[in-house]
């Protein structure tokens, strides 16, 4: 059971604005998404690992005795991977390429020379 999960451009960019405009906070919310409907063990894992996350990284802020040290520095550096990795992530690899819609059957042609049929209802030629 594979499940194919394609989203346009669009989307991808709306899920990277929200995983930037609430500053790292509700990055999880695209791969909790993902993994709801698509159900695969990577996704979950994905979720996982940006809940997990951003539950270490609120606890290490809460935690930290002052500003401007060196913990500041590298607090920042490991945001903004994890911010970069979650975007990339969100462009281009979590959802599926669109694919083509299969073009409409027609009927054949009908042969030449064939007889032309007449409206329905009408059994004696009229």
């Amino acid at each position: 059971m594979d499940k194919r999960l394609e989203a346009g451009w669009f989307q991808r960019i709306a899920w990277s604005v929200l995983a930037w405009g609430s500053i790292g906070m509700l990055v999880w919310v695209p791969f909790l998404y993902v993994a709801i409907r698509r159900g695969r063990g990577s996704d979950w894992g994905a979720f996982a690992a940006f809940a997990l996350f951003d539950s270490v990284m609120v606890t290490w802020i809460a935690l930290m005795p002052e500003e401007g040290g060196p913990d500041d520095t590298i607090l920042g550096l490991v945001f903004i991977v994890e911010m970069l990795a979650a975007a990339l992530m969100l462009l281009f690899a979590v959802f599926d390429r669109r694919t083509a819609r299969p073009a409409a059957p027609t009927a054949p042609a009908a042969a030449y020379g064939a007889p032309p049929q007449g409206p329905y209802g009408y059994p004696y030629g009229r």
